[in-house]
């Protein structure tokens, strides 16, 4: 079992190979550029698209240069020359793209009644639904020049303020009391660990080197929101987006009205986490909390355990579930595609990186928790995901639209806690029970609320034209009081909270953190009532960008758009929640 990368097999002439991409680019621009009857032929569509598909795969997905560096970059973040030779890849591509991007926007605005003639079409069958996608896309794609610009202006209007912001973060240290009465310095990502545990000294030492980070980068926070916020609303305006979010449902192939349902089901249950607090709070012997302290963990008795055996154990987990699943697992763990310990220089956290048909990579931080467990389980559940899609599309339908992107990681992670609490007894099990709904109300109850924060958010700014950093804060207060309740404390802490949170920048993205977990469940649900429902669950996990998220899950009996669906979850987990009050009762710890 190979635990660190292996990239010599990305590597090549990679000179020579953008020369072979420029020239081949050239022809088919050369080729496309000024004919139309690809626009009313369904011959010619079909013709353009296998020669678009295959350049797309060899030019930008299967782009071994812009992976390799990528991969490179993650295992040294600081490293200058990786950086540039990355920056000068993903330049190239952004090249590539822009020379060909002619293609979408024509075949997005086909007259309707042409459209009917191509989707019908059975020669064009297996780019249908991009075709379907591209159809509904086309009304908000701007001309080929100004597409171009809005591609442009992106680092500057955009990434660049957001990188800004969180690079000066990344960048801050300071010196906090340990738990021995000792000074040490940490950098921003340890404080943010150091908030969640239980040693009252050392958190609360963390927690004023936190806060004074947050107050030195609150004014350009403001400056940063902003900019971004007016962004937003000009790109908005250029491409006819009546709603904030509007844009982020055609890009997720998702209905606003699944989107809605999900969040006024989970709205509607913010009793859940309130009561989640409660209980913690007389748990935990607190009147009320900081913000800041909502994550404290609980004493989970959990042996250190070495990376072999926590691998060992999931790959148990997925041959139990499906012989597949276990060969995929295995396939990436021993092909040197897994890079598993920390090491300096290298990019916190954990990732599961793809692209195209060339090899899934896992990046892993694993320190022997059982949070390191889970992310196996999470980031294989991603692998598995991806290898499944790879076998089963062409290159136009690779990739998963954040509305599913989560299903198939919290599927395989939710079996490995579901194993622990089978085996546990006592206070370990309790404790693992409070866990795991801490860990669910944060991915589903608290993006929820967030995902309300941005509506009110940008209609706000939209309203006002500039927002103070205290007008941002009371809207953040709003939101996060509501589903957090009377165990917290109402004061300044909470409303800085926005300040740092990335994806408030990544706009209305957090949904589809509790969409995957509820999905997730239901799927769980269904194969623990019949294990052959994996067969479907596979279909799914195969399906790609081959059919819109609402098509593929009603084909394996899941009907997204009702809002009965979404409380299905919510139940489990209230369920969940009246077990552990139960058990924390008969153990008198409340």
């Amino acid at each position: 079992m190979a635990m660190e990368w292996i990239l010599e097999n990305l590597k090549e002439d990679f000179e020579e190979k953008r020369k072979e991409i420029k020239r081949e680019t050239k022809e088919f621009v050369e080729k496309w550029k000024k004919r139309e009857d690809y626009l009313k032929d369904p011959l010619a569509l079909k013709e353009i698209l296998e020669e678009y598909e295959k350049l797309v795969g060899k030019g930008i997905l299967n782009n071994k240069e812009s992976y390799y560096f990528y991969l490179k970059l993650m295992l040294n973040e600081s490293d200058p020359e990786i950086k540039a030779r990355y920056n000068k890849s993903e330049d190239f591509l952004n090249e590539i793209m822009n020379e060909i991007n002619f293609i979408e926007i024509n075949i997005s605005k086909i007259p309707e009644r042409y459209q009917e003639e191509m989707l019908k079409n059975q020669s064009l069958s297996k780019y249908k639904h991009f075709l379907e996608n591209l159809f509904k896309k086309g009304k908000y794609f701007l001309s080929e020049n100004e597409e171009k610009i809005m591609d442009l202006k992106r680092r500057g209007a955009y990434s660049s303020w957001v990188d800004m912001l969180s690079g000066f973060l990344s960048y801050e240290e300071k010196e906090i009391i340990d738990e021995n009465g000792e000074k040490i310095t940490v950098n921003y990502s340890e404080i943010h660990n150091i908030l969640k545990n239980k040693k009252s000294k050392m958190r609360d030492s963390a927690l004023k080197a936190f806060n004074e980070i947050i107050k030195k980068y609150e004014d350009i926070a403001e400056a940063e929101i902003n900019a971004i916020l007016e962004n937003k609303k000009i790109n908005d305006l250029l491409r006819g987006y009546k709603e904030p979010d509007e844009s982020r449902h055609i890009e997720d192939e998702i209905e606003a009205e699944v989107v809605n349902a999900l969040i006024d089901a989970v709205s509607e249950k913010f009793e859940i986490s309130k009561r989640f607090y409660q209980l913690k709070a007389k748990m935990l012997g607190f009147k009320k909390f900081k913000y800041e302290e909502r994550q404290i963990e609980f004493d989970i008795n959990f042996d250190k355990r070495t990376l072999e055996e926590d691998m060992d154990f999931v790959g148990k987990i997925f041959l139990k579930i499906d012989k597949e699943f276990y060969d995929i697992f295995n396939q990436i763990s021993n092909e040197g595609n897994v890079d598993a310990l920390p090491k300096k220089g290298k990019k916190y956290g954990a990732y599961c990186i793809h692209s195209g048909k060339l090899p899934t990579y896992i990046l892993l931080n694993h320190s022997g928790k059982l949070r390191d467990l889970q992310t196996i389980a999470h980031e294989f559940g991603h692998g598995i995901n991806n290898e499944l899609m790879k076998k089963e599309n062409n290159y136009l339908n690779i990739g998963s639209p954040k509305s599913t992107a989560e299903v198939a990681s919290t599927f395989m992670e939710d079996f490995v806690i579901s194993e622990f609490l089978e085996k546990s007894k006592g206070e370990a099990k309790l404790n693992l029970m409070l866990q795991k709904l801490q860990e669910e109300i944060s991915t589903i109850i608290r993006q929820v609320a967030c995902y309300k924060f941005e509506r009110e958010l940008h209609k706000e700014y939209r309203q006002k034209g500039y927002l103070s950093k205290k007008e941002i804060g009371v809207i953040f207060k709003k939101n996060m009081k509501e589903y957090l309740g009377e165990s917290f404390l109402d004061d300044e802490e909470m409303e800085k909270g926005w300040i740092y949170w990335p994806h408030i920048r990544e706009y209305f993205y957090v949904y589809s953190y509790a969409s995957g977990l509820l999905i997730s469940k239901a799927l769980q649900r269904k194969y623990r009532d019949n294990p052959e429902y994996i067969k479907e669950i596979k279909k799914f996990l195969s399906a790609g960008t081959s059919k819109s998220p609402k098509e593929i899950f009603s084909e394996i009996g899941l009907d997204i758009s009702k809002k009965s669906f979404w409380e299905e979850g919510l139940k489990e987990i209230s369920k969940l929640l009246d077990k552990t009050e139960k058990l924390a009762q008969e153990l008198g710890k409340i």
